[in-house]
């Protein structure tokens, strides 16, 4: 099989038990998955020296036996328990007869030990061994996973929870995992191929005659016609909300089903602290206890200043830890519903095995609009199809072949060392005016520009917020502490995200990663800020390895670090970024088939001593 986002310059193919008893009651408990093999419960592995496989094994959801890869036999793969300060040694084997890595998400580290095959490291041959080693500068909630291929969602990932040194601000009885990932019986080979045969192959939410006139019936015949007739000119679908849905992905708890309830055990008035990692692939989800208060204590690893919601959207690669106190002595259920209504993840949360509670209804799925799109209309029946030009830019439908060559790092080019002077805007500050875009379209890569975007960090998203609960939003984020750098960035310059539905290629600038030789150049220790416009009808997570983004949300001295930021569509957010980790990164969208087929760089932080321009 070959790789997707393989450009010749970077790869070679790179290549619980569900409910607890009450022995565990005062211990940290991590849940196991249905595996068939001779594992039992998953397990936590501790210790300097670690010693980590990936094999394919045999894997039951619901009434069906699929294969897995795994990492020591299970989906997900065990729990690691280290602390802060410590030198770990993680030995990891290749049991597969394709090349495989591991890379430790979020986690600060040498860039030769990150684990990208073709950026820091040539990856695990079959029959091979990898031995990781770094010292751990962090505490907080992580995970790891492949960096080859499809490995990702065929189930090579697991959790890792980092402890403090210091005491841990956060105080709390007992603490569960819960990783929520998308299964699929199909690779992300044929995903790709079915996708751009036919962008909306897996959408079976699309809008019927039906819907036409109950549309008409409320906004009148002409407008819902004009609206039908926009959308139809794009090429595009307001109810194209996931790429993959609920007919193709099978939504698991900790590696279980809905049916097969996941189940965590507590005492009445105890402080639970459950460790949400987000692991789907393509999968966003919008997460709620009925009957709970959640109090968001931790982003991406990171403490932040307590805040009470009553739901939360996580994103591919996203974690967050909250606190939850259950008072009576009842079930509660956790539900994972995803962004486009397709499907759900279900857990439990009881004082006694065997409970349950109800599972809620899923909500209608929302429809995109205009305004959604970066349109200068807000109301989609306001203007007729006519206007179309003035709103929307699309793009020739010209043929983009399918990204299968071979890549390889080696001798990428430099892109220069570039950026916008001018006047700074200081770290904490948060822009929410309308920003017209520029007249770059971005070439044949990209179907279509907004006609303005904008910062949305204080918007819960698509779907949310019209129903009374409290929404989680980035405007709520603020670190538990001020952060040491402080300095304004000297240099700052912008990126686009950038595709074409119709071809299923994703890009950044209009380009995609096979087509671009140059890399991303930061100097070492300078401090800058990077925007990302979203350009796409489509949420992405953007991914940097090996340095924080520091979310400029208008915290101030406060602003909250992440591994991982969430881009709305038609929308602006801004990181500032400390370069303090020299050498190659990668850095893409965490949605694996939007980085399989292009949507993906390499940053390098280039030290002065090289002969670079500092």
């Amino acid at each position: 099989m070959n790789d997707l986002i393989s450009r010749r310059a970077f790869l070679k193919r790179s290549g619980a038990l569900g409910t607890f008893t009450a022995l565990d009651w005062m211990l940290p408990t991590y849940a196991r998955s249905d595996v068939l093999n001779t594992a039992s419960p998953a397990t936590q592995l501790s210790g300097d020296v670690i010693h980590l496989a990936i094999a394919r094994t045999p894997f039951r959801i619901g009434d069906h036996t699929a294969t897995a890869t795994t990492i020591n036999g299970t989906v997900p793969g065990p729990l690691l328990r280290l602390r802060e300060g410590q030198d770990i040694t993680l030995n990891v084997t290749n049991h597969l007869d394709e090349t495989s890595s591991i890379h430790w998400h979020g986690i600060l580290l040498p860039s030769e030990m990150d684990g990208v095959p073709g950026v820091s490291f040539p990856g695990i041959e079959p029959g091979a061994t990898f031995s990781y080693r770094f010292t751990i500068r962090q505490y907080g909630t992580y995970w790891f996973h492949s960096h080859s291929g499809g490995q990702e969602q065929a189930g090579v990932y697991a959790p890792m929870i980092i402890d403090p040194i210091e005491p841990d601000p956060v105080r709390y009885d007992r603490e569960y995992v819960i990783m929520l990932s998308d299964w699929s019986f199909s690779s992300v080979d044929s995903m790709i191929a079915k996708l751009k045969k036919q962008p909306g192959y897996f959408n079976f939410q699309k809008r019927t005659l039906g819907d036409f006139i109950q549309d008409a019936m409320r906004d009148g015949w002409r407008p819902a016609l004009d609206n039908y007739l926009m959308w139809s000119q794009m090429r595009m679908d307001p109810t194209d909300l996931a790429d993959v849905t609920g007919y193709a992905y099978t939504y698991l708890m900790n590696g279980m089903t809905s049916a097969a309830n996941w189940t965590g055990l507590f005492r009445p008035g105890e402080r639970i602290r459950l460790r949400f990692i987000q692991v789907g692939v393509m999968t966003f989800q919008d997460i709620r206890i009925p009957g709970l208060r959640m109090t968001v204590v931790q982003a991406d690893g990171q403490n932040i200043q307590p805040v009470a919601v009553d739901e939360f959207r996580i994103g591919p690669a996203e974690t967050y830890d909250v606190i939850v106190e259950p008072k009576e002595e009842r079930a509660y259920t956790i539900f994972a519903e995803t962004l486009d209504r397709s499907g759900f993840a279900r857990g439990t949360l009881a004082p006694r095995p065997g409970m349950a509670a109800a599972i809620p209804p899923r909500r209608p799925r929302p429809l995109r609009t205009m305004a959604d799109m970066g349109m200068q209309h807000t109301n989609d029946t306001d203007h007729s199809s006519h206007e179309l030009g003035n709103v929307i830019q699309s793009r020739p439908d010209k043929s983009m072949h399918h990204d299968t060559s071979d890549m390889h790092h080696g001798e990428h080019a430099k892109q220069n060392l570039h950026g916008t002077s001018g006047e700074h805007v200081q770290p904490g500050h948060l822009d929410s005016q309308p920003v017209r875009h520029s007249a770059d379209d971005h070439g044949s890569g990209n179907q279509f520009i907004p006609d303005f975007t904008q910062n949305r960090m204080d918007e819960p998203g698509i779907g949310l917020g019209e129903d009374g609960r409290q929404v989680l939003v980035y405007t709520d984020l603020k670190s538990l502490q001020p952060y040491p750098d402080q300095r304004e960035p000297e240099r700052e310059f912008e990126i686009h995200l950038t595709g074409h539905m119709e071809r299923f290629i994703w890009s950044f600038d209009g380009e995609k990663y096979s087509d671009t030789s140059e890399s991303i150049l930061f100097r070492y220790g300078e401090r800058l800020r990077w925007i990302f416009v979203n350009d796409t009808m489509m949420e992405h997570t953007m991914h940097l390895h090996g340095m924080w983004m520091y979310l400029e949300n208008g915290a101030g001295a406060y602003l909250p670090r992440k591994h991982t930021v969430l881009v709305k569509p038609a929308e602006r957010v801004s990181v500032a970024i400390t370069a303090d980790a020299p050498g190659p990164w990668a850095f893409h969208c965490h949605l694996l088939l939007h980085m399989e087929t292009g949507m993906f760089r390499v940053v390098e932080v280039l030290k002065a001593a090289s002969g670079t321009k500092s």
